[in-house]
């Protein structure tokens, strides 16, 4: 019973929705085994999407973490100085 409250990873979702497709791509099936199978296979797709797009986000707050750290992490000595400005003008 806990197997069935316990999500399942991306790859074992991707996994079982692979072979969804292929089992309804075989075709031998009755109506209701493949009408049955659609089904599986759009709950199976819908998860993979949700599990998709939560890492995408993921990705995307790490980037603009990591930008924000950057420019954080920048020294005025960066920058260059008004007495280097005036030194390269003369």
């Amino acid at each position: 019973m806990a197997s069935k409250d316990k999500k399942p990873t991306f790859e074992d979702a991707f996994t079982q929705l692979r072979e969804t497709v292929e089992a309804l791509e075989a075709g031998n099936l009755s109506l209701e085994e493949a009408t049955g199978l659609f089904d599986r296979g759009m709950k199976l797709a819908k998860t993979c999407n949700e599990m998709l797009s939560a890492a995408e986000l993921q990705v995307s707050r790490l980037q603009r973490s990591f930008g924000e750290q950057m420019a954080m992490m920048q020294t005025p000595q960066d920058e260059p100085d008004e007495d280097d400005e005036e030194e390269k003008d003369a």
